[in-house]
């Protein structure tokens, strides 16, 4: 088997433009500063309520301007500036109205935290004219696009199986905001591998889903609560503070091509890295491709991405010769790059050619979470038909 030549990195834009990002948090810390840093995409300003926390960012990564409200931010934007909303997914619809119409938005997944939510979304999305879209990435990865690259070659024949599976230990201390919310793992976080299916498979004929708490999962004191344009604080008590709702799931997309798509997520495998696990696997009739998503594991410092590919040769059993390993231990700077340029791409282009709209991929991906039937702590299996 000869060794591909896989073109794996993000296409960068040929002209970069300001972006000011709303919130703070974790997920801004960890990764999209450091990604436009590495990009060299210019952050215009940061905004969140705590103020302190977006001086200290600023600071950091050198962005000159800093916000405690939306207005405020809005209201000295740069020109051509793209909206980075890094907030907890019920702030969307506050700050969306509040952004210049016809803006350019990158948008926190999920899309609303219920349907309704969604539908408000999608609705002040339309009639602002905003140029949006969620931030379910993953599809983007340089090992995706690796492996996509092999599938449409048909080198590994028919697709037959997909393949997520996670088993780490998540600090879910990063997210304090998630201790408040009644679903947790498939919203924040197996969305983006539901989406990733659905990039690959289209829309499931159907979908069951188990989603469960732990009760190793860690407890809140209390909980702080803030305006995003008041500037008011509440501090809540939880002195009884269950845990979080969800960290564990299992789904089964359903598709009748007969293509067995699975997600297995257990964010609490306290024991240690030995046996722990973050891979997505593609099986064909003719080959295999296996990837690991090594930021996951050891999270945010993460372990390194590996990456490698099977075709079988025929009267040969396959071995560890004819798995090629490929875009193995990808820089950082790489894997950080793109979801920054994929969102600064889709401020040059117009509406009808993102790659991931909002009224498309992101709506649809929303929808079955909808169908959940909850029980307190003990979520009851859902299928959609």
């Amino acid at each position: 088997m000869k060794q591909m030549t896989l073109h794996y990195k993000p296409v960068l834009p040929k002209r970069p433009f300001p972006i000011v990002i709303m919130g703070a948090g974790g997920i801004v810390k960890d990764a999209h500063l450091p990604a436009y840093r590495q990009a060299g995409f210019p952050v215009a300003a940061l905004m969140d309520c705590e103020a302190g926390r977006a001086r200290a960012l600023a600071l950091e990564y050198k962005v000159k301007k800093v916000f405690c409200t939306v207005a405020e931010a809005v209201a000295n934007a740069p020109k051509e500036a793209i909206f980075d909303v890094a907030l907890p997914a019920c702030m969307f619809a506050q700050t969306l109205r509040q952004l210049p119409d016809g803006a350019h938005v990158l948008i926190q997944k999920p899309m609303g935290e219920t349907l309704l939510q969604a539908r408000e979304i999608l609705e002040i999305c339309r009639q602002k004219n905003l140029h949006a879209a969620v931030n379910c990435q993953l599809r983007y990865a340089p090992f995706v696009v690796a492996a996509r690259q092999i599938i449409n070659s048909g080198a590994i024949g028919k697709l037959t199986d997909l393949e997520m599976r996670l088993t780490c230990q998540t600090p879910w201390y990063l997210f304090p905001f998630l201790y408040e919310l009644p679903r947790v793992e498939i919203l924040y976080h197996s969305v983006h591998y539901m989406d990733l299916i659905r990039s690959f498979l289209g829309e499931a004929a159907g979908i069951q889903a188990l989603t469960l708490p732990h009760p190793n999962s860690p407890r809140l004191i209390s909980a702080r609560l803030r305006s995003l344009d008041t500037n008011q604080e509440w501090l809540v008590p939880r002195r009884n503070s269950p845990e979080l709702t969800s960290t564990r799931s299992t789904i089964i997309m359903e598709y009748k091509s007969g293509v067995r798509a699975t997600i297995t997520a257990n964010h609490n495998h306290y024991f240690g890295a030995r046996h722990q696990e973050s891979y997505l696997k593609w099986e064909g009739t003719k080959g295999a491709i296996w990837a690991r998503l090594g930021l996951l594991m050891n999270y945010p410092k993460g372990v390194g991405d590996a990456f490698e590919y099977c075709v079988r040769e025929e009267a040969a059993n396959p071995n560890g010769k004819q798995w090629r390993s490929k875009v193995r231990g990808i820089p950082k700077h790489l894997l950080a790059r793109w979801p920054a340029c994929n969102g600064t791409r889709k401020a040059a282009m117009r509406p009808c050619q993102l790659p991931s709209r909002m009224s498309s991929t992101r709506w649809n991906a929303l929808k079955p979470l909808s169908r959940q039937r909850t029980r307190r702590n003990l979520p009851a299996n859902f299928k959609l038909k």
